[in-house]
C-alpha cells in the first residue's frame, strides 16, 4: 500500500516536471517564434537597410558645370576633369590582399603619389568611420599614380574641377563655385540652375572583406549644365581693368570701378572692380574683394547729378539753355547753410552750370523747378530702384521722397549729396541720355545653350520707359559736350580725334562724425563716345584717392584711356582730319589687348 502510494507520488512528480519543462520549451518557443515574426516582417525593411549598407554605398556628384564664355566665345569658365578620392579606412589592403596595419608607412606612400601631407593622410586612415574623403580634387595623372601602387580599399569617382582660365579677369562679375559645384558669387551663383548638371549617382557592392565586386553609375539624360554667352568682351574687360588699376596705384586711392556700356541696348561690355582677386584660389584673398561694388554700394554721386537737374529743369519748361542764372560770385545761403562753388562766377547760363560744375547754379536751378520735378525726373531715370541686372547684390541706392525734403535737402540733392547711387544706374541713367531719352535695362547674359551649344533661350535689349524726351536729350548732349572742351572741367576725358560727351563728378563722402568736414571724396566721370551716334558710355569711380580727388583728374583720364584703345580693337575711326589721316597711314593706332 506504502509502496502503492509512493510510487504514485513518484509518477505525478515525474509528470510534473516534464510539464513543467515542456511548458518552459513551449514558453521558449513562441518567443522565439514571435522574435522570428519581429525581425522577418515587422523589422524587415529596416534591417534590410541596415545588411544593405555594410555591402552597398551610394554616392552622388553632379554633372559637368556649363562653360562661360564671353561675347567672342572666349572661355572665362569652364569644368576640368578631376578624379575624386575616398578610402574605407579598415578595408585597405596591399596588392597581395593582405590587410594594412601600419597606417603611417601607408599614409607615407600615398601622400608620396598624390603630392599631399602624410599627417593629414593618417588621420584619414585611422578614421573609424566606414568611409572618408582623402581629396575631391585629384588630377586624373595622381589618381592614376595612387592606382598603380595597387591599394584595395580606395575609391576613385570621376568629376569635375572648375577653372578660370583669365584669373582675375572680371571676378567679381563671374564670381566662382565651391567644391560641391554650386556657385557661390557672381554669375555662377545667379545662374547656377542653368549652370549646374544633374545628379550622378554610384553604387558599390562589397564583400564581407571590403572588396569591390560590382559597381553602377546612373544619370539623368542631359546631365551636363548649360552654358552663358556673355556680353562682356574680354578685350574690352582687360583695356578697362588695366586703365583702372592704373590710377587707382597712382593716385593711392581705396579701390574703383569702371563699367562699359552699350547705349543703345543695355549690353555691358565690361565691368571692372580694383583690387581685385583670383577666383580659382578665392579662399586666399579677402573677402571684400569679392564683392561687385558697380552693383551693391552706392555712394554720393556728386556732380553728375546736375545732368538729370537741368533735365527735369529742361522738361519742365521752366528754362532752357541759354536761362540766366546769378552765381553770387561763389557763395549762396540757404537758411544756415552756405553753398560754395570751387571757383567764383557771377551770372551764367545752364548751359555753363553744366560746363564750370556750379553747385550755387545748381541749388538755383532746383529752387526754381521745386522738389516735386527733380524727384520725379530722377525717378524716371532709374534713381532709388534697381536696374535689374541679372547679376546679385544689386543695389537700389537712396532717393527719398520729395515730400520728407527741406529746402537744403532741395538744393543738395541738385548737385549730389543727400542721394546715394550704384555705379550701374548711373551709367544706365547717361546711357538714356545718349539713347534719344530711352531708359534701357542693362544685362550680361546674351544667351544660354545646351552641352551641345545649340541656343536655348537668348535675351534681347529692353526698354524700361523714355526717362525724357529727345529734345531734352539733344540739349543735354550739347551741354555735355561742353564739358569735354578745353576749358570744362572733363577736358583730359578726350581721346584725340574723337568727341566726347560726359560730366565729371566730385564728391565728398560722409566721415564718422556724419559731416563732410575733413572728409574723403569720391572722383567720377561718366560720358559717352563719339558725341553723336554713340558707341560707348563709360562710368569711372575713383574712391578716396589721395593724391587728386577731382574726377576731372583722377577718373577722366580713365575715360579716355579706355574709350581710346576699345575705339582702336574695334576698328572706329577717328572723327578729325588729323587723326583719320594717321591712322592710314599706320600711325597712331594700336592692338587691342
Amino acid at each position: 500500500m506504502n509502496s502503492t502510494r509512493i510510487e504514485k507520488q513518484r509518477y505525478t512528480r515525474r509528470n510534473r516536471r516534464i510539464i513543467m519543462i515542456g511548458g518552459f520549451f513551449s514558453v521558449l518557443y513562441v518567443l522565439i517564434g514571435l522574435k522570428a515574426f519581429y525581425l522577418q516582417v515587422i523589422k524587415d525593411d529596416d534591417l534590410s537597410e541596415k545588411a544593405s549598407s555594410q555591402y552597398q554605398k551610394d554616392i552622388q556628384g553632379r554633372g559637368k558645370r556649363g562653360s562661360i564664355y564671353d561675347a567672342n566665345y572666349r572661355e572665362l569658365a569652364v569644368s576640368a576633369d578631376v578624379v575624386e578620392i575616398g578610402v574605407h579606412p579598415q578595408s585597405v589592403r596591399d596588392k597581395e590582399n593582405k590587410k594594412i596595419t601600419d597606417k603611417r608607412k601607408l599614409a607615407g606612400v600615398v601622400a608620396g603619389a598624390l603630392k599631399m601631407n602624410a599627417n593629414f593622410l593618417y588621420k584619414k586612415f585611422k578614421s573609424t568611420a566606414p568611409f572618408v574623403w582623402i581629396d575631391r580634387r585629384v588630377t586624373p595623372a595622381k589618381a592614376s599614380a595612387l592606382k598603380a601602387l595597387g591599394f584595395r580599399g580606395f575609391e576613385y569617382f570621376p568629376t569635375y574641377c572648375r577653372v578660370y582660365p583669365q584669373k582675375a579677369l572680371a571676378a567679381q562679375v563671374i564670381g566662382f563655385s565651391g567644391t560641391d559645384g554650386d556657385g557661390l558669387e557672381g554669375l555662377e551663383q545667379y545662374y547656377d540652375e542653368d549652370l549646374k548638371g544633374n545628379i550622378r549617382q554610384w553604387t558599390i557592392i562589397r564583400d564581407a572583406m571590403g572588396r569591390i565586386f560590382d559597381r553602377h553609375e546612373s544619370c539623368a539624360p542631359g546631365y551636363e549644365g548649360n552654358n552663358l554667352i556673355l556680353t562682356i568682351d574680354a578685350t574690352i574687360q582687360y583695356i578697362a581693368e588695366k586703365a583702372l588699376k592704373k590710377s587707382v596705384q597712382e593716385n593711392n586711392a581705396k579701390d574703383g570701378v569702371a563699367i562699359v556700356m552699350d547705349p543703345e541696348t543695355g549690353a555691358i561690355k565690361a565691368i571692372a572692380n580694383y583690387p581685385s582677386y583670383n577666383p580659382n584660389s578665392f579662399n586666399l584673398f579677402p573677402k571684400e574683394t569679392w564683392r561687385n561694388k558697380a552693383l551693391t554700394d552706392p555712394f554720393e554721386p556728386g556732380s553728375t547729378m546736375k545732368i538729370f537737374l537741368v533735365a527735369a529743369a529742361l522738361e519742365s519748361g521752366m528754362c532752357n539753355p541759354e536761362t540766366v542764372i546769378n552765381c553770387e560770385s561763389g557763395q549762396y545761403r540757404i537758411g544756415r547753410n552756405v553753398i560754395h562753388d570751387t571757383h567764383s562766377h557771377d551770372d551764367l547760363t545752364v548751359h555753363d552750370v553744366i560746363k564750370y560744375s556750379s553747385n550755387i547754379g545748381a541749388a538755383k536751378i532746383a529752387e526754381m523747378i521745386g522738389p516735386a520735378a527733380l524727384y520725379n525726373t530722377l525717378r524716371n531715370f532709374g534713381f532709388g530702384e534697381k536696374t535689374g541686372i541679372d547679376c546679385p547684390g544689386e543695389s537700389k541706392g537712396l532717393l527719398r521722397n520729395y515730400q520728407s525734403w527741406k529746402k537744403i535737402d532741395n538744393a543738395t540733392i541738385a548737385f549730389g549729396q543727400g542721394i546715394s547711387v550704384s555705379a550701374i544706374q548711373l551709367i544706365s541713367a547717361i546711357s538714356a541720355v545718349a539713347n534719344n531719352g530711352v531708359l534701357m535695362k542693362p544685362y550680361i547674359v546674351k544667351a544660354i545653350t545646351d552641352e551641345h551649344g545649340k541656343i536655348i533661350k537668348s535675351f534681347a535689349p529692353i526698354e524700361r520707359r523714355n526717362a525724357i524726351m529727345p529734345d531734352t536729350a539733344d540739349a543735354l548732349i550739347e551741354m555735355m559736350h561742353a564739358v569735354t572742351e578745353r576749358d570744362g572741367t572733363g577736358w583730359q576725358a578726350v581721346p584725340v580725334g574723337y568727341t566726347v560727351c560726359g560730366k565729371t563728378g566730385t564728391a565728398q563722402k560722409l566721415n564718422a562724425r556724419g559731416t563732410y568736414r575733413n572728409c574723403e571724396y569720391n572722383g567720377l566721370f561718366v560720358g559717352f563716345s563719339p558725341a553723336r551716334s554713340p558707341v560707348l558710355a563709360v562710368l569711372v569711380v575713383i574712391d578716396e584717392p589721395q593724391k587728386h580727388h577731382y574726377g576731372g583728374v583722377v577718373a577722366a583720364p580713365v575715360f579716355k584711356e579706355i574709350v581710346h584703345e576699345t575705339f582702336n580693337y574695334l576698328n572706329i575711326a577717328p572723327t578729325s582730319t588729323k587723326e583719320q589721316l594717321n591712322v592710314s597711314n599706320g600711325l597712331g593706332k594700336r592692338g587691342g589687348a
